[in-house]
């Protein structure tokens, strides 16, 4: 068969970082102890000023859940003054868990879940935040991260999660909220943190991260990851990647910054093509509450071993400098140019033809994705702090400017009909499988060629933005935001039949005020309003955005999507400081839905709606005991969502007051840990997530779970931990992703893993 294939060189790079984790643990004693006594000394410093950023005596508590403030500019405020939910994953809490993906850290974050992509909506990392899909949503330490990604960790200090529309802060979107990654940057001390993670499923896993201050104000640092696993509970499933990321900073200690960071990462998977759904009945001919069926075995993998493949790729590049223009002004602009890429051919377990439950099989079709997205950005702030008419201002103001580009095609798998699977399993050349028993190593007798047809979609945007929290007296606190974007966006097909093009150019404001009434210093009460606009085409070809690419949309109603929310809520810092409460009540209401109102016809019409509670809690009960918690009640409906039908066609049906898709009605999470002892810890989680129906429709779902964690660590020396993580501790079958229609993804069964990690 014909592939096309991303350019790849796994081979040295992965083995490299294989090398040099294994090399850390052959480090003699000798070496480690004069290492740890070297960095003793070099922290033995009264005072580092970085101008914005500062390192100083003063003693923190880096291993606290606790998070006082968010890393990006626009947040103008302390967390406790800040008037909307925001979420702060640590390092420590990803390190405790033994997290290694972005959906491995979000799931101490309640109101979170996730999507399964399949072809015309990408592989990737689809969380849908508060009931909306935010797979558009991911920014890379403040700038848009753009393109269907599955991303890591290794090079990430911690997540930020802001709950509620937030155009006012990234653009379009973030319809439900946004992620922030924050990635880990030259200090100005040196250090060396390694180890290495060997666990059930031959999970290996290797990282490494160097800081070395090489001149008194400038500094390396890098970090290296090598990672590879099957999957507990699943037959076949591997994963396989790498990664890299360096970054160097001048000017630490001085008014002028200038840091240079690379990120690399590139996998090949064998890609899990998840569960089918049963129907009600044998008779049934179409779902109308059904979840997924294995056939009796949760192992079962419906992919073939000699057809499917997953292969990822992702560049960035970002410079940027960051000059402290007086004592309370600081001017930075960040310029990055960042490329990713995938390439799949994966099974989809297809029930469309009712051979589940008529047969009791299942049809491997073949879903295809060839597709990169290139995305280059310019963004500039203005911040800082000044008085003016008695008031104290804390600003920041800037200006974007982004250029987008995705190219999507696919293969050409043939056979790929739907057929009538009435035969034995194994038969029809692959085609077909047992849904009891399926084999993973049947022959594949079709054929799999490259198909350039496909889309290029353009986009081009520019913005401008303020940000202001004004200190109105010391108990009274105005934080306002207003942003106003340009979003032109342009997607040419090629197809057999001729090309076709579409053209869609917006203009939006948005924008947030929250008004704070700090009661004590220690505790805040405030109300706030908040906007966002989504315009058609705002995934630029990278998921599935409602932008309706078909032959009449060029005449249909395209203007952006708004979404607007009202949250009052409630901020606490308790037991001096160290543990952060939140509450907040809210309704989010999407008002300028796209929905279909008649053949190849869309306007501006829908409405959907959710009203929520939210509680959390972080950081340390006493000095030994450490909490991460939160709960979250989503009730969600489907206010107007127009006619049933997919790509123009109108269908039968209606979903109206229907609960909308990836909304859990309840979802709570908890991870803690105590130190028995100075040198031994243990901690575990519980993480509950209700019933997901998986379409508009409601006619598929996966049903509720809850999953136990369990960990210990020990210090085995002053340079040298032990941790064990038991992840899904009762073996739990659970899904974790689901798709409108045909499948949805079962999650890893019991899962061990033991890492041993160097701190010099």
């Amino acid at each position: 068969m014909s592939r096309h294939t991303l350019k790849t060189a796994s081979a040295s790079p992965r083995l490299l970082a294989s090398a040099m984790g294994v090399a850390i643990s052959a480090s003699s004693a000798a070496q480690l102890a004069q290492a740890a006594e070297d960095t003793d000394q070099k922290n033995e410093r009264n005072s580092i000023s970085l101008g914005a950023t500062s390192i100083t005596a003063e003693e923190q508590d880096v291993t606290s859940y606790q998070v006082e403030k968010a890393s990006s500019q626009k947040y103008t405020a302390p967390l406790v003054d800040t008037p909307r939910s925001v979420t702060v994953v640590p390092q420590q809490v990803l390190k405790d868990t033994a997290a290694t993906s972005l959906q491995d850290a979000l799931r101490t974050v309640p109101g979170i879940t996730f999507g399964a992509g399949e072809g015309g909506n990408p592989q990737g990392d689809r969380p849908f935040i508060r009931g909306f899909d935010a797979q558009g949503d991911t920014y890379l330490d403040g700038v848009r991260d753009t393109g269907g990604q599955s991303r890591e960790i290794f090079d990430i200090e911690s997540i930020e999660v802001s709950k509620g529309p937030n155009s006012s802060f990234g653009g379009r979107g973030s319809a439900g909220g946004s992620l922030n990654l924050v990635s880990k940057t030259p200090q100005a001390r040196d250090f060396l943190n390694g180890g290495f993670t060997y666990g059930s499923d031959q999970t290996r896993r290797y990282v490494l991260d160097v800081n070395r201050q090489f001149l008194d104000s400038a500094a390396f640092r890098l970090n290296l990851m090598s990672h590879e696993q099957n999957v507990a509970g699943r037959d076949a499933v591997n994963y396989d990647r790498w990664g890299v990321a360096p970054s160097l900073t001048f000017g630490l200690g001085t008014p002028t910054r200038v840091n240079f960071s690379y990120y690399h990462l590139e996998s090949n998977d064998l890609p899990d093509s998840g569960i089918p759904y049963g129907y009600g009945s044998a008779s049934a001919t179409a779902h109308s509450h059904d979840k997924p069926t294995d056939g009796g075995d949760s192992n079962n993998f419906y992919g073939l071993k000699s057809r499917d493949f997953r292969k990822t790729r992702a560049d960035i590049s970002t410079f940027s400098i960051e000059h402290d223009l007086n004592d309370n002004m600081t001017l930075k602009n960040t310029l990055r140019h960042g490329s990713t890429g995938q390439d799949y051919v994966m099974t989809q377990p297809d029930d469309s033809k009712l051979n589940v439950n008529k047969f009791g099989t299942v049809w491997r079709r073949a879903n295809s994705r060839v597709s990169t997205t290139t995305t280059t950005t310019n963004q500039t702030d203005l911040f800082g702090s000044f008085q003016a008419l008695g008031f104290k201002h804390t600003y920041s103001t800037g200006l974007e400017f982004t250029g987008e580009e995705t190219r999507v095609s696919s293969y050409t798998v043939s056979p790929n009909s739907n057929p009538v699977c009435n035969v034995a399993k194994g038969s029809s050349g692959g085609n077909c499988t047992s849904l009891s028993n399926p084999n993973p190593d049947d022959a594949w007798n079709g054929s799999v060629a490259r198909n350039y047809n496909g889309t290029n979609t353009k986009a081009t945007s520019r913005a401008a933005y303020v940000f202001d929290t004004i200190e109105l007296d010391p108990q009274w606190l105005l934080n306002v935001g207003l942003r106003y974007d340009t979003f032109d966006t342009e997607a040419n097909t090629n197809a057999v039949a001729g090309r076709t093009k579409i053209k869609e150019d917006s203009q939006f404001f948005n924008w947030q005020a929250g008004l704070v009434w700090k009661p004590v210093e220690n505790g805040s009460i405030y109300a706030s309003y908040a906007t966002s606009a989504s315009p058609a085409g705002g995934l630029v070809g990278e998921g599935a955005d409602g932008n309706p690419l078909s032959a009449g949309a060029a005449t249909s109603d395209l203007q952006p999507e708004e979404t607007v929310n009202y949250e009052l809520g409630t901020k606490w810092d308790l037991f001096h400081d160290r543990l952060s409460l939140t509450a907040a009540v809210f309704r989010t209401e999407k008002k300028n839905t796209r929905i279909l109102v008649d053949a190849l016809t869309y306007e501006n019409g829908g409405e959907s709606r959710v009203d929520g509670l939210e509680l959390s809690a972080s950081g340390k009960l006493t000095d030994q005991w450490q909490v991460f918690a939160g709960y979250t009640y989503l009730k969600s409906e489907l206010v107007n969502p127009g006619f049933n039908g997919r790509n123009g066609v109108v269908s039968a049906g209606s979903n109206k007051g229907n609960q909308m898709p990836n909304t859990p009605k309840n979802a709570f999470s908890l991870w803690t840990t105590y130190d028995l002892t100075p040198k031994l810890s243990v901690g575990g989680g519980a993480f509950y997530v209700d019933e997901v129906y998986g379409d508009a429709g409601n006619t598929v779902y996966v049903p509720s779970y809850t999953r136990w964690d369990a960990m210990a660590s020990y210090k085995l020396t002053k340079n040298v931990d032990l941790q064990l993580n038991v992840q899904n501790l009762t073996n739990k079958t659970y899904y974790d992703k689901a798709y409108s229609a045909h499948f949805a993804n079962q999650a890893a069964g019991r899962t061990a893993l033991l890492t041993t990690s160097f701190h010099f």
